[in-house]
């Protein structure tokens, strides 16, 4: 049974990646007829609609992070519960000095009263993080995705693909400032993306293209969102913080939209399919694929299933749009993608496994 959740996952995680690349047509497609601004707010607006539904029922689900009720209590919290006693009167007093229960019912009832106060400053701390997390990782998503959107108007579909799956690379290198240290193959990585982005985006007079350079900027604004999601997906339940995510992502492109353009309902009409298709499928639907799919598939194949994502862009954009890569640009595309599968392979396990299977 184990091993057809993982057949029938890896095919999900497939055809989330399918999905995915199919999106960067889309997205090609909707910049014909309406900004970029709109055109994100559009899709995230859909998306974070459709995915309510999903978020309360995830609430049913969503077990938080276990944890005792009263030891694992942050230092600085118990520090701030202090202080506003102090504020509001209440005394402290020193262990020991509390009058204790006359019987073992007012233990009980004292105990569950401590319980019920613990519990629920936690849920309002879980509340408060589930907020600001979730609107930090949308402002992030909307720019990178504005970023990205302006970019596909000025460059194609496959060298915009492969250009953002460079996030895979630039993760674990930010993770430095974290004090994560990345593995020493992430630079080997490093060097071969960038020789393959010389040769995807580099023109004869040495100058980078607009629309690679936008995109560009997506990645790292992606890299960006992708570790701020890591942090409070493990803090919070990761379907209400990606519904919130995305009505996030939708005022930035609000904003954007009310300043920069000015939105047409007939030129609405005419990008409905793409818009639609970006809403529902690449961020609704390929959501929630991902979400299921990686709970039964080992992070380093849902990992490289994911990576598929560019190749999909490319064979989208050539079969759909037309749009050829030039063998320069194709040797570029193919050094990026071999950079990123090296990035996740873990190759150290698998050499110091045959070692130790050679020394047995």
């Amino acid at each position: 049974m184990k091993k057809h959740l993982e057949i029938i996952s890896s095919l999900l995680l497939l055809l989330t990646a399918f999905i995915w690349g199919i999106a960067f047509v889309a997205q090609s497609v909707g910049m014909k007829y309406v900004g970029p601004w709109t055109f994100v707010f559009s899709r995230f607006l859909i998306a974070a609609i459709l995915l309510i539904p999903v978020s309360m029922f995830s609430r049913r689900l969503y077990q938080p992070p276990v944890m005792g009720e009263e030891s694992s209590a942050d230092p600085e919290q118990k520090g701030k519960e202090t202080a506003g006693n102090q504020e509001t009167g209440q005394i402290q007093r020193r262990p020991g000095t509390e009058k204790e229960p006359s019987t073992q019912s007012d233990r009980v009832i004292q105990k569950i009263q401590r319980t019920q106060e613990t519990r629920g400053k936690r849920k309002k701390s879980e509340k408060w993080k589930l907020l600001t997390g979730g609107l930090l990782c949308g402002i992030l998503l909307g720019v990178a995705s504005i970023a990205q959107q302006t970019g596909i108007k000025y460059t194609t579909v496959g060298k915009a693909g492969f250009i953002t799956a460079l996030y895979v690379i630039l993760v674990p290198i930010l993770g430095m400032f974290l004090g994560k240290r990345p593995q020493k193959k992430i630079w080997f990585c490093a060097i071969l993306g960038i020789v393959g982005l010389y040769l995807i985006s580099m023109n004869e007079s040495l100058h980078i293209e607009t629309g690679d350079a936008l995109v560009i900027l997506c990645a790292f604004l992606f890299s960006l969102q992708i570790m701020s999601v890591d942090y409070y997906s493990a803090r919070v339940n990761p379907v209400e913080l990606s519904n919130i995510q995305f009505f996030g992502a939708a005022v930035v492109g609000l904003i954007g939209m009310l300043v920069f353009e000015t939105p047409d309902l007939s030129a609405l009409a005419a990008a409905a399919v793409p818009i639609l298709y970006a809403g529902i499928f690449s961020s609704a639907v390929g959501y929630t694929l991902q979400v299921v799919a990686q709970k039964y598939t080992d992070p380093t194949v849902a990992s490289l299933l994911m990576s598929l994502e560019s190749v999909f862009s490319a064979l989208s954009g050539w079969m759909l749009l037309g749009q050829r890569l030039s063998p320069k640009e194709l040797l570029g595309c193919v050094l990026v993608f071999i950079a990123v599968i090296i990035a996740q392979v873990p190759i150290e396990r698998v050499f110091g496994n045959r070692r130790a299977e050679a020394k047995n």
